[in-house]
Order: C-alpha cells, then sequence, then structure tokens
C-alpha cells in the first residue's frame, strides 16, 4: 500500500439522496485506473455515517468488482463492535480484503475499552483489521502493543498528527505492523510522517484530482523539494484554509470539487452540507491553479 497514495472514493447519490450505484460505478472505477496503492470504499470520505447495510453492500461490491484483485479493497466498518461485525460479515461476503475500523460513536474510552472494541470485532470477521485512531481513539504505546497482538488486527492509520506519541508507537509495534498517515489533508504532514517510519498516506485529493495527488506523492518519493513546495504552497495550503472555514467541508468540498470534474457523484447527505456558491466558486479557481500546475486541465 506505500506504493502509491490510498484512494478513498466517493459514495454517489442522486439529488433526491437515493444512492446513485452507477455513478459510483464510474467514480471508483476511475480512481482504480490511477493506480492507487488501495481503494478505501465507504470510509469518511464516503459517507460511511450515512450509509445504511443495503447501500453498503452494494458500494462495497461494487468496488470489488471493479478493482477485479488488482489491488486492495478496504472497507470501512465502525459504530459500536456488534454492529461493526454487521457490517463486517457484508464486506466479508463483498469480497473486501480487509477493513478500516473507524472510530466508535459518540462516547469516550478507557484503553482498555479500545482494545476490547477490536478484540470482539477481530473474533467475529476473518478479514483483517486495521484500526484508525481519530477523535476519541488515541492508543497509548502499552495499548497498541495490546492491539498488535489480537489475532488479525494488521495496522494503525493516525488521525492525530501527534508524532511523539506517533513515535512511540511505531517503536512498540512489532516487525510488519502497518501505519498510515490520515491526517485531513494528508499531503500537508506526509514529509512529518515519514520521518517517524509512516510514509503511506490516504488522499481525499485523490477522490477529484489524481493528476495533483500522484504528482504530490512522486515529488514526496523522489525528493523533488521543489514541485513539493510549489503544490503545497499553491494549492494544498489554500485548500485546507477553505476546508476549516466549514465544519463537514472535509468530505463536501472534496465531493464539490468532483462536481466540478465532471463526476456523477452527487450531493453530500445530511447532516453535511454542500459548499456555498462564493465557496465553490473559490474552490474551482484553486482546482484549476492546481491542476494548471500538473499540466492538466479542468
Amino acid at each position: 500500500m506505500a506504493q502509491g497514495v490510498l484512494s478513498f472514493p466517493l459514495t454517489s447519490f442522486h439529488d433526491d439522496g437515493s444512492l446513485d450505484p452507477d455513478g459510483f460505478r464510474a467514480h471508483v472505477a476511475a480512481r482504480i485506473a490511477t493506480a492507487p496503492g488501495a481503494v478505501f470504499p465507504a470510509c469518511g470520505t464516503g459517507e460511511f455515517f450515512s450509509l445504511d447495510e443495503d447501500e453498503y453492500r452494494q458500494v462495497v461490491t461494487i468496488a470489488v468488482e471493479e478493482a477485479a484483485g488488482r489491488l486492495p479493497v478496504v472497507a470501512g466498518a465502525g459504530y459500536g463492535w456488534a454492529q461493526a461485525a454487521r457490517f463486517a460479515r457484508i464486506a466479508e461476503e463483498a469480497g473486501a480484503d480487509a477493513l478500516l475500523v473507524l472510530p466508535h460513536y459518540l462516547v469516550a474510552a478507557p484503553q482498555d475499552g479500545l482494545v476490547a472494541q477490536l478484540e470482539h470485532l477481530a473474533a467475529r470477521t476473518r478479514l483483517p483489521l486495521i484500526a484508525y485512531q481519530r477523535g476519541q481513539v488515541a492508543f497509548t504505546a502499552a495499548s497498541l502493543r495490546r492491539v498488535a497482538a489480537v489475532p488479525g488486527v494488521i495496522g494503525l492509520k493516525d488521525g492525530h498528527s501527534d508524532l511523539d506519541r506517533l513515535q512511540r508507537l511505531t517503536l512498540a509495534a512489532p516487525d510488519g505492523f502497518l501505519f498510515f498517515n490520515g491526517a485531513a489533508t494528508a499531503e500537508i504532514q506526509a514529509r512529518a510522517y515519514a520521518t517517524v517510519g509512516v510514509p503511506a498516506y490516504s488522499s481525499a485529493v485523490h477522490a477529484f484530482a489524481p493528476e495533483i495527488a500522484n504528482a504530490c506523492f512522486t515529488a514526496l518519493r523522489d525528493g523533488d523539494d521543489k514541485t513539493l513546495h510549489r503544490l503545497l504552497r499553491d494549492f494544498y495550503v489554500p485548500l485546507v484554509e477553505l476546508r476549516d472555514r466549514v465544519p463537514g467541508y472535509a468530505v463536501s468540498l472534496v465531493k464539490a470539487a468532483a462536481w466540478l470534474r465532471g463526476h456523477r457523484v452527487g450531493p453530500v447527505r445530511a447532516p453535511l452540507t454542500d459548499p456555498s456558491p462564493a465557496d465553490l466558486a473559490e474552490l474551482r479557481a484553486l482546482l484549476a491553479t492546481g491542476l494548471d500546475l500538473v499540466g492538466a486541465a479542468l
């Protein structure tokens, strides 16, 4: 998975909010055609939290069919372990290769409970699990050792960007345990994560501009600081500033940018909201700038 950006496709909806399977198929096929390291359907960017079980089954099944064994398909699963196990069974039946265990719902929990959540889920699925620490989920080094010892748990995605804590976790983990940079707009912090041994990262930008995402990944891999600085300064940093303007823009801006590229992804579902006309116009100009930087067109 470290051989390319990790792609988190958007879930397509019709204007009335119903699932658009054909739109999703076209969108995920286009992502896969650009050779990401893996595809992660029905995760945060894919609005997992808004999908019912039947919709989830359709989304994961389509992703598996389009991947056709060419790259790993890692489906999201979340809420408490009992509900997560229901999604895990669906993903398993659909042919997914692994699960990304999204942070549980609402409540803070002690370390013993965070470990037990993974133990319960791992006991109920044959699929490998990647834990996602973000929000109320944050493992200590001692807990990470316990997590890594749970049969079936193969890795950790980090969304906290606490590099001191993350370095302690990477040192506590056994050889072969996987780590991923899951920070919002991960490219901004990709170099910093790589210094503590975490080069693999997810890319929301890949959902609407794989040309930019792949150019950034290549610049990072090749040590091309000139290209990297230009992309970060002129595209990624302004994107983050726009993203931070409204809660939920981490998803809805990505979806809006995909519309601007002609992808049939539709609106976001409540409680998210689509960007305002003014923010959409700003996004259009920023997207044009980013694409121009890599020699592509809107």
